[in-house]
């Protein structure tokens, strides 16, 4: 990328509309309420030719640096220092603010080249706010109407005359895609036979999920070592689903931070349904997916909930018991915690658990060990002839019972997918097959082959009957 690009503004002026404009996704939360956007949310960008990252803010408000607003004032300062070019931002529709005008004069103290971006021009009545902005005196207004793409082009030319031309022009850079996931939930094995490395160079998604207050986004700030994510003691400052790049040990890691996720009854606003269901797609998105419990109150309805959301969805789960260092008795609550994990979520047995502490950082190598772990056996693949040995031993010592007098007969069992493990088990009449046995054989096949704290999906097959649909012959 050659250049990055800050959007700069008050509240409501329509910056995350912008972004989500440039990027060509819907990312950002977009809603008529002020205020919506509290994070700076970093993605690659494109205008026609041009190639940058953007940066999208939460609107500039003038407040104490030890309230919420005043901490997202921060973390707007801190982008407009990361950025090349500030596109700032006022509504040509409303005209212009006493916040205009205070925020004009930081951006202009900051020395970075600025383009005045006049946003919702396609108003009625907008060209008057237009000509207003330029009072401003950050130059020419570009009128845009982020929601319907109006007067891109103008705004790419006046990013060219701005940054010149030599500084604007870079490569495109092709971010990664997703595959989607079938029915196994998990990636084909070309060579059933086959049991590869694992290879520690990829790089690792991991979102970060529990409910609101359970130091989600103090647990980030803590791994990466800087104050990157918007933080305090109020319950559900996260709204969008903020991705941070990170290095570990070498390793390329991309974490997602999340909105905390309360019960389904209690969501009733639409700005918050919003922001749940950009957290389902960061779980969808992810390889691991930490469940941050708060250790003071753990394991609450909405916490299984949200585990067995992640389970079903095939995503190798982590659980941080957070806030450590409240704890008065931690050899009795650990041995407690245990028992109950191992109780209340039997689908993924094994499971790692990990006593952490974001705001002191105590336990966060052990976290990383524990998901570097757990995603090694979300990866793992069994050659079909260690699996097929294993269910002889199965079939001798504890057959599959007989339903209607008849026995069912299991033929053979091998891997079709990995990220999570699938496996496919061929056998007589798969719909008559008790779902106690299927849980026997997923579990026995789970301590055979080391697979703890991922899930596994079992799936029945029968082969073609081929004399199925003749007419029998006289």
């Amino acid at each position: 990328m050659g250049f990055k690009v800050a959007i700069i503004g008050r509240p409501n002026v329509g910056k995350s509309t912008l972004f989500n404009r440039l990027v060509g996704k819907k990312l950002a939360l977009v809603d008529d309420t002020p205020g919506v956007t509290r994070d700076r949310r970093v993605h690659a960008a494109k205008l026609y030719d041009l190639y940058f990252d953007v940066i999208d803010t939460a609107g500039f408000e003038d407040a104490a640096a030890s309230t919420l607003p005043g901490r997202m004032r921060q973390q707007t300062e801190i982008a407009i220092r990361e950025a090349d070019l500030i596109f700032f931002t006022v509504d040509a529709k409303s005209g212009l603010m006493p916040d205009d005008r205070t925020f004009a004069d930081v951006v202009r103290k900051s020395g970075k080249p600025v383009v005045l971006v006049a946003n919702k021009a396609e108003a009625r009545g907008a060209q008057g706010g237009m000509l207003e902005a330029w009072e401003l005196g950050l130059g020419e207004p570009i009128p845009v109407s982020a929601e319907h793409g109006q007067g891109m082009p103008d705004l790419r030319d006046a990013v060219v005359e701005a940054l010149g031309a030599e500084r604007a022009f870079g490569e495109e850079d092709d971010g990664d895609e997703i595959a989607a996931s079938e029915v196994l939930i998990g990636e084909d094995i070309a060579d059933p036979d086959a049991e590869p490395a694992y290879d520690d160079t990829k790089p690792l998604r991991i979102a970060v999920v529990g409910r609101p207050n359970a130091g989600k986004s103090t647990l980030i700030n803590a791994l990466i070592g800087e104050e990157r994510l918007l933080t305090g003691p109020e319950a559900g400052i996260t709204r969008d689903s903020i991705s941070v790049d990170w290095d570990w040990r070498g390793r390329r890691i991309k974490l997602f931070d999340t909105a905390g996720m309360r019960r389904k009854s209690k969501v009733q606003e639409k700005l918050e349904k919003l922001s749940v269901q950009d957290g389902l797609r960061a779980i969808r998105f992810a390889e691991i997916v930490i469940i941050v419990l708060d250790a003071t109150i753990p394991f609450e309805k909405q916490d299984l909930q949200i585990a067995d959301l992640i389970i079903r969805e095939g995503r190798a789960p982590v659980i941080a018991f957070n806030k450590w260092d409240l704890i008065d008795n931690p050899q009795e609550l650990l041995a407690e915690l245990r028992e109950k994990t191992g109780r209340l979520l039997p689908q993924v047995r094994g499971i790692q658990a990990v006593t952490v502490s974001a705001e002191t950082g105590r336990g966060l190598d052990r976290l990383m060990e524990s998901i570097i772990k757990t995603h090694k056996v979300w990866n793992s693949r069994v050659s079909t002839g260690k699996l097929n040995r294993w269910l002889e031993g199965i079939l001798a010592h504890h057959p599959p019972p007989a339903v209607a007098g008849r026995r069912l007969k299991i033929k053979y069992v091998t891997q079709a997918k990995t990220r999570p493990p699938g496996f496919v088990v061929s056998c007589s009449r798969p719909d008559a097959m008790p779902q106690s046995y299927v849980r026997y054989l997923t579990n026995s096949l789970r301590e055979a082959f080391d697979m703890p704290g991922v899930p596994i999906r079992m799936a029945l097959r029968t082969s073609d009957n081929p004399f199925a649909g003749r007419a029998k012959k006289r």
